[in-house]
């Protein structure tokens, strides 16, 4: 993976922003032909905007904590050998002209028809931006202007937002379910999230380390909801 990051040609294999990006750690130039049509393995595009949006999430808050670092370093599994060219992607994103809008059309458009993977990005952001304790309102602003080029609604953004800050959290909007349902429509639903947002199916489809992580950290969140939820209604919380 991250001699993939390192190599000379993934640029060209990528295209656009986040291609011109990698060549520049390469050290050689991209031109990104503006076709909106990218390369590139799922991986390394995963991992590449996972940097290059924490990098300008970083920038927009105006200051890197140890902490933030730190988390960075716990869902970006990096060797240490290769930790150097991590960081100089990082810093490059961090000082570029390309706009962090341009990194998130990107991604939203590589993993079209794949919310879920869209998910782990903004989830894998929220966990660096709490690092220290708490999402700043800089930091919130980033994450909800990424999470709407990514194409999620306002209750889409609702739910994510709620398994990360404290609003109070409300389970059902963790689950994006509604109190009006049945008992057997909100089981049905807490189901398909389970199937939908299971590890295994980022493991499958040969995603990084670190997507598997988040999603780890998101199935246990949704988990979580629906025990209390299921409190609630007087229900089993596991299955039936």
């Amino acid at each position: 993976m991250w001699g993939k990051i390192g190599g000379a040609g993934l640029g060209f294999a990528i295209g656009g922003p986040l291609g011109a990006l990698l060549g520049a750690v390469a050290g050689h130039f991209v031109v990104d032909g503006g076709s909106g049509l990218f390369g590139g393995d799922s991986e390394t595009v995963f991992t590449a905007g996972l940097i290059a949006l924490s990098a300008k999430m970083a920038k927009a808050d105006g200051v890197v904590t140890r902490d933030e670092v730190a988390a960075f370093r716990r869902i970006v599994a990096v060797p240490e050998a290769e930790m150097p060219g991590v960081t100089r992607l990082f810093d490059l994103a961090k000082a570029t002209t390309a706009g962090f809008e341009a990194y998130a059309g990107q991604v939203a458009s590589h993993f079209t028809g794949k919310p879920a993977l869209l998910e782990d990005v903004l989830d894998g952001l929220f966990h660096i931006a709490k690092a220290d304790g708490a999402v700043h309102e800089a930091e919130l602003r980033y994450l909800a202007e990424v999470g709407r080029i990514f194409g999620f609604d306002d209750r889409d953004w609702a739910r994510i937002q709620a398994r990360h800050v404290i609003i109070p959290a409300d389970p059902w909007t963790v689950l994006g379910a509604d109190r009006s349902w049945t008992d057997d429509a909100l089981r049905s639903h807490w189901r398909r999230l389970v199937v939908e947002n299971h590890p295994d199916r980022q493991m499958a489809q040969g995603l990084p380390p670190e997507a598997i992580a988040i999603a780890d950290r998101r199935l246990a969140a949704i988990n979580a909801a629906w025990d209390a939820v299921a409190r609630e209604r007087g229900l089993r919380a596991g299955p039936t």
